[in-house]
């Protein structure tokens, strides 16, 4: 064995934990080998020095994150809290080298002590936290509030267990628990000191107090304690270290000690079990009925935190309460924190004492509201009978905000008993049901869509009513995903040409890759364009075979659907243009056609069978493809497993092709189209979502359209759809529907997926059939512009060059100018000090 290398640990203690360059990483590093991890070097594993550089980073964090609260606690300022029930928010350890600039000393530091960087990056196990889009777009708004110096906290729930691993076997979709924290988390502060009880279940009681005020008193069938645990998140190149405040569920007490001493032990831990059972888990979007109670209360439980936290921090301001909404603004993300209308209302009333009217202004100032869905099954409700049960006090204050706000309705609209039963926070149909989105919405001072489009769709069919009583409400923020970590970090190929080209300010205002616009036709230019993209690739291709075995040619065209897997995305929309390519070369085995791989990614819920069952048929379609040998060096299908940010990270710059194909008015917005647009990828899609700012903003004739639009989609509807007739009248789309139902994807079985295939011939809910034959045809345009180089490359140059509109600072600083109303505010770091430990 080699021996180790020698290195002082007395020698610079300050610039060990403080200094940037590689000397003084190289101490710092082996400082937390020896102190933190307590390893010698020379018996250290590769996750040793993994946890020992993210300690040594995390130490350069900390006097950026003391210097930041102290700022804050100093200043009169209003703070953002995002509240979202999910943070992706991908490996720290990368994003945070590049962020503080000392990435390449990073490097250096560890070269000298005989470690690989890129060997511990890829040992950094996924958070856990989040099940997609949404909350990916949190994490990418958390890394922007940073960036651009805005006071923020993000508050969520430190599930133990996140969403699932996904393994396919035999073609399947297999799901295993996500370990992410058994390793520990080096970026993570539990603050045992920052805690507070939540209740649940029992009764209220209504009280005459020892002033004579009517107050209602919650009496919980039990309690639960929520801790804090911190997470730094640092801005790009800037001092400021905003903080993510995770909850964990604990029991309020570890156990029942009469229990215990009466022998039994299992129902003396029992309340612990249930108690952690809170925050143990990650609910997938599509969770069954069995879980849905544990859902509500993980909702109920991480807002009640969070707002308990704001006031305790009001206190410590000695700010009055009714100061509470000039000192912070809460965005609801989605209906998930929805409840927290009710519980900052239940909070002011019961325990501050404010009266309703002044506690509802309060509220109203404090809370905008971020829908992200028109599918109705996504729209969040809850039974009466459970919320009764769950969460009697906050059903209540709902009732009573409900009643006043009826009555308002009935002002300007009298005798409208419709427009009343359509507003109404209860839906009376059948089992009486709370409407989360209407009580998001009335809560609000700000309600916005995700893209255009969605917007606009919001004002017009599900929140049609609230805009009209209050259109001053009603906003657009198209959705935004940050640079940093989607070119600079996962791109670093095609950064350091922007660099070279453009100059590196385009990190941070994406409106300089504008520039690129004159070097879309330049021949030496595109071909280092090129060598990027083949670059990227190879090492995806190389990825893929390492977890798949299948090999594919980095010459080919890359056609990528990387998304949750669900009907109106319509993966299976694609699988059926593979199945008819397939068939055309089986007919006509000569003709000539652009080298493809499609390469699919994603999750299906554990209960959406349908979803599972597509999953199945792109398994069972490239098995079919992939070992015909007449296929070999023209047609290449894989399902890359456990899609991912890490994985994304080589996917997104590997893309030729960005499949965005939602039926027209289902999707709200998407970010991988923008990450993917970013990354230079052209999209081939449907006027949904954010699809259409994209079209907008790079030409019509570098975007491939195809399918109906929303109102097509209405109308068609309307008018009474009939998927067969589509059938009847394609013989393409015929056969491939024949060559899957008869099993020549399922190993002859005729049974496997009759289910898919009858949707689709009885109800096409999301109208694959209707958009089939333009899809198809949208494609022989894709294969067209692939084959004149010069064309694609200057197409894929253009897509880089205006995907300014798409950076999720764009959309930050949307946020604060027209619904927050917050200004950056600038943190100093006079000299680098050692810090004492974490900020509170």
């Amino acid at each position: 064995m080699a021996s180790a290398p020698s290195v002082s640990m007395t020698q610079g203690a300050e610039s060990a934990r403080s200094g940037l360059d590689a000397d003084a990483l190289r101490r710092g590093i082996v400082d937390n080998l020896v102190c933190l991890q307590g390893r010698h070097l020379a018996l250290a594993t590769p996750r040793d020095w993994y946890m020992a550089l993210a300690y040594s980073v995390r130490d350069r964090m900390l006097a950026r994150w003391s210097a930041t609260v102290e700022s804050y606690t100093e200043r009169e300022i209003r703070v953002a809290c995002y509240l979202s029930a999910e943070f992706l928010i991908g490996p720290q350890l990368g994003n945070n080298l590049i962020n503080l600039g000392i990435e390449a000393n990073a490097r250096a530091a560890l070269r000298s002590l005989g470690q690989n960087l890129d060997t511990l990056l890829a040992i950094e196990e996924e958070p856990g936290l989040g099940n997609g889009g949404l909350g990916r777009l949190a994490a990418c708004y958390l890394d922007s509030l940073a960036t651009l110096e805005i006071p923020a906290i993000g508050y969520g729930i430190r599930y133990e267990f996140g969403i699932f691993h996904q393994d396919i076997r035999d073609g399947s979709q297999v799901e295993l628990t996500d370990k992410w924290l058994q390793w520990g988390n080096p970026w993570e502060f539990v603050r045992p000191d920052v805690s507070f009880y939540v209740a649940f279940g029992g009764h209220t009681n209504n009280e005459i107090d020892a002033q004579g005020r009517f107050v209602v008193r919650w009496i919980p069938a039990h309690q639960v304690k929520g801790v804090a645990c911190d997470m730094p998140i640092l801005g790009y190149r800037v001092n400021t270290c905003n903080a993510l405040r995770l909850w964990k569920s604990e029991a309020v007490e570890s156990f029942d000690l009469q229990d215990f001493n009466a022998g039994d032990y299992y129902e003396a831990v029992q309340e612990k079990v249930i108690s952690e059972t809170l925050s143990k888990v990650l609910y997938p979007n599509d969770e069954p009925e069995a879980g849905k109670r544990l859902r509500l209360a993980q909702q109920y439980f991480f807002v009640s935190c969070s707002l308990q936290d704001m006031l305790r921090l009001l206190d410590r301001r000695r700010e009055p309460v009714e100061h509470f909404a000039n000192m912070f603004t809460a965005q609801l993300n989605d209906t998930h924190p929805s409840i927290a209308v009710a519980e900052l209302m239940r909070l002011l009333v019961d325990e501050r004492l404010v009266p309703w009217d002044e506690a509802w202004d309060i509220t109203r100032r404090t809370f905008a509201y971020t829908n992200h869905t028109l599918l109705p099954e996504a729209l969040e409700t809850w039974g009466v009978p459970l919320f009764q049960s769950l969460l009697p006090r906050p059903l209540e204050i709902i009732y009573e905000i409900n009643r006043r706000f009826l009555d308002e309705v009935r002002q300007r609209h009298p005798g409208d008993d419709a427009r009343i039963a359509r507003m109404s926070l209860i839906d009376e149909r059948g089992e009486k049901r709370v409407r989360m989105a209407h009580l998001s919405t009335i809560g609000s001072h700000a309600v916005n869509g995700v893209a255009a489009l969605h917007s606009a769709l919001l004002r017009q069919t599900i929140l049609r009513d609230f805009a009209e009583l209050w259109p001053e409400r009603f906003h657009n923020v198209t959705n935004g995903v940050t640079p940093r970590r989607f070119m600079l970090l996962s791109n670093p190929g095609l950064a350091r040409l922007l660099d070279e080209t453009v100059g590196d300010g385009w990190v941070t205002d994406l409106r300089r890759l504008r520039n690129l616009d004159a070097h879309a036709d330049d021949s030496t230019f595109q071909e280092e364009w090129r060598e990027v993209k083949r670059s990227n690739k190879q090492v995806l291709a190389q990825r893929i075979r390492n977890v798949t075995d299948i090999l594919l040619d980095p010459d080919a065209l890359f056609d990528v659907q990387v998304k949750r897997i669900h009907e109106y995305k319509r993966q299976h929309l694609n699988a059926l243009y593979i199945v008819t390519l397939y068939q055309r070369l089986r007919l006509n085995p000569g003709q000539d056609i652009v080298p493809r791989c499609f390469i699919f990614g994603g999750k299906a819920a554990p209960g959406y069978a349908m979803a599972k069952l597509m999953i199945r048929l792109i398994t069972g379609v490239a098995e079919v493809v992939n070992n015909d040998p007449a296929m070999d060096g023209r047609l290449k299908v894989v399902f890359f497993p456990n899609f991912n940010v890490k994985n994304a990270h080589f996917i997104y710059p590997a893309a030729d092709l960005s499949e965005q194909i939602s039926t027209a008015g289902k999707e709200a917005s998407g970010t991988g189209n923008m990450k993917f647009m970013m990354n230079g990828a052209l999209t081939i899609g449907t006027l949904d979502g954010a699809n259409v700012e994209i079209r907008e903003e790079v030409g019509d004739e570098n975007f491939f359209l195809f399918g109906l639009t929303a109102e097509q989609v209405e109308r068609v509807k309307h008018e009474g759809y009939r998927p067969a007739v589509h059938v009847e009248s394609n013989a393409e789309l015929r056969e491939a529907l024949n060559l899957i139902e008869g099993g020549f994807f399922s190993r002859g079985d005729p049974q496997a997926f009759r289910p898919l295939v009858e949707n689709l011939l009885q109800v096409d809910p999301f109208l694959v059939l209707a958009d089939y034959a333009d899809y198809v045809t949208c494609q022989d345009r894709v294969s067209a512009a692939w084959q004149d180089p010069g064309r694609w490359t200057r197409m894929s140059i253009l897509n880089t060059a205006h995907s300014e509109k798409f950076s999720s600072d764009r959309a930050i600083d949307e946020y604060c100018e027209r619904i927050w109303k917050i200004c950056p505010v600038r943190i100093a770091l006079d000299s680098p000090r050692r810090p004492t430990g974490p900020p509170a």
